[in-house]
């Protein structure tokens, strides 16, 4: 039985289920989910992320983590982290940049955070020196971390409020017809609106989000170090409707084909950001990613590599 139909008889038994737990299935489920048996990675993949654009990327990302490794004081030991790190290119990229950094290569003790044992596999290729672990929760707090989470976080799912004349309604996945489609039920106690939303429009909620980025500001504040988070997402409260689903480069209906196609939502960063604040950690300002790689030196770099020069 495909996972669409393992949805269909339980949505049929039990009601229709909130967006973030159809994303959630649909991503995770341990026989069906997408990253479990079907990610496809790259152009002839699904859904191509910046380290398989260009080396120049992971090159930038691994100046960042030279720069913070110094300004820790160059600790003896520290975990290199990489959460979701797609086939290892990114992490590969990384490692050979900070190899020319006196002592950093040695410090390095590089730990991948990846559920997927497909994914485990084609990482391990590309970074053989590298311990997995499954959840953040699993690495060990007895050292300094820098961290690095590049398109994690629009992974995560998100729960979806409309604001209509009678009130907030909470976007759920239903039945029609016998088959998979979006409905609205009253929102529960536990919603409160984060701002005022004109009618008719999508407010996204990720709670998934904001208990990763407290995961992350826990393990930050108890071993020292930093995290950086590269997503396309918003840098100020917005309204609307981000979910969609990816497959061979093209956009689908989130409900066409359950576990067969990429799902995503937009990262919520400053609702990251402040629930990590909260839990007690320095944020540094939201800023867009290529901004952030000119003041790294991509521009520089992209000269070197069109001259053959390093």
């Amino acid at each position: 039985m495909s996972l669409k139909d393992r949805l269909i008889e339980q949505i049929a038994l039990e009601g229709p289920m909130p967006v973030d737990a159809y994303m959630a299935r649909c991503l995770l489920d341990p026989i069906d989910g997408y990253y479990i048996k079907n990610v496809a990675l790259g152009a002839e993949g699904d859904f191509l992320t910046a380290p398989l654009v260009s080396q120049m990327f992971g090159e930038m990302i691994g100046v960042w983590v030279a720069q913070t490794w110094l300004g820790m004081g160059s600790p003896a030991a520290f975990r290199l982290i990489e959460i979701g790190g797609g086939d290892g290119t990114l992490m590969s990229d990384i490692l050979r940049v900070v190899a020319r950094v006196a002592g950093l290569t040695e410090a390095a003790r590089v730990t991948l955070v990846e559920p997927s044992e497909r994914l485990r596999a084609r990482q391990s290729e590309q970074v053989p020196s590298a311990v997995f672990a499954a959840t953040l929760n699993a690495v060990a707090e007895d050292l300094p971390v820098v961290l690095i989470a590049n398109e994690l976080l629009d992974c995560l799912p998100a729960r979806q409020f409309i604001r209509s004349d009678d009130g907030w309604f909470e976007r759920q996945v239903g039945l029609q017809n016998g088959q998979l489609a979006f409905g609205l039920v009253p929102a529960g106690e536990d919603f409160a609106a984060p701002y005022d939303a004109p009618i008719g429009e999508i407010v996204e909620i990720s709670p998934a989000q904001m208990r990763f980025a407290e995961n992350l500001a826990l393990l930050i504040k108890r071993a020292r170090g930093a995290a950086l988070l590269i997503d396309y997402g918003r840098d100020r409260p917005q309204t609307g409707d981000t979910l969609q689903a990816l497959y061979r480069h093209q956009k689908h209906d989130p409900l066409a084909a359950p576990g067969e196609h990429d799902l995503t939502v937009w990262a919520d960063f400053p609702t990251v950001a402040a629930t990590a604040h909260k839990a007690g950690v320095n944020i540094s300002p939201i800023i867009p990613q290529a901004l952030f790689l000119q003041r790294l030196g991509i521009e520089a770099r992209h000269a070197a590599l069109t001259s053959e020069k390093f």
